[in-house]
């Protein structure tokens, strides 16, 4: 790729915002042209990942930046509320969105993949850019197709705003598809306790674990006859996105409308 791909973070001070930050300082094919973040003040961008100044000032207004700058692609990892309205505003300026941010409806991503190709640019929002994460939801759909009792037991900090977490909402789609609807369990079950049964979902169950402590994990457990099968993913650190984020704002370059899930641009 001869020209430089021009990225705005926004988040660019939360936790998941500085290794993104990090990792555009320090990819060659790559030029961090604005840090969005509300509570960080005007600090150079470099400050945020303890790198040299870059010249780059974080901002706090997103739209008045993707105005000015028109960088080729903006990464979003803020929060569900936020999450929207900087989509929105990156496809309206013609900036390609990335975003790692969960609970986007449906009609939402539909919406905004009607956006994007009006403006005939391309965006993705991927609950996951792990490959690990992308091949557990692969080899539990494979499991599906032989061993339809299932349930999806997610761990995550005690801060994290949605429940259930968007890779175990994609996890379970992808389930959907391999399987018929089938209720589990007793068919006279009485929950004792409302929720002890976790979220209902196409006839399985997900559970929702939030933790201080804890970063990301995610157990597919499958049952049959005398057994049981367990796919279960572990993250540690953020850094572990970072390739995937990277290899995303590449690709997105290619691509018109809006693509829901990393998967598809992985080879």
């Amino acid at each position: 790729m001869s020209q430089r791909i021009s990225v705005a973070v926004a988040g660019a001070s939360g936790r998941m915002g500085r290794e993104v930050v990090r990792m555009v300082l320090e990819d060659p094919s790559l030029v961090l042209t604005t840090a969005i973040a509300r509570s960080a003040g005007p600090v150079d961008a470099g400050s945020l990942v303890g790198k040299p100044d870059t010249g780059v000032i974080v901002t706090a207004d997103l739209d008045a930046a993707l105005e000015r700058l028109r960088p080729d692609v903006l990464v979003d990892f803020t929060n569900p509320k936020s999450a929207v309205p900087n989509t929105e505003a990156a496809i309206r300026h013609g900036v390609r969105p990335v975003i790692g941010t969960t609970g986007f409806t449906p009609e939402q991503i539909a919406e905004l993949d009607k956006q994007c190709r009006e403006r005939g640019i391309g965006g993705l929002i991927a609950p996951n850019f792990s490959i690990g994460a992308i091949l557990m939801m692969k080899f539990a759909a494979m499991a599906a197709k032989y061993m339809p009792h299932v349930e999806i037991i997610e761990y995550h900090g005690d801060q994290k705003l949605d429940a259930p977490s968007g890779t175990s909402i994609k996890t379970a789609e992808w389930i959907s598809e391999a399987r018929r609807e089938l209720r589990q369990g007793n068919p006279n079950e009485e929950e004792v306790i409302e929720g002890a049964r976790g979220g209902y979902y196409n006839g399985f169950r997900i559970h929702s674990v939030r933790l201080p402590g804890v970063f990301a994990q995610q157990e597919v457990v499958f049952g049959g006859h005398g057994q049981t099968l367990k796919i279960r993913h572990d993250s540690y650190e953020r850094a572990g996105y970072m390739p995937g984020v990277n290899t995303a704002i590449k690709r997105v370059m290619e691509t018109t409308g809006l693509v829901y899930g990393f998967e598809h641009f992985l080879d």
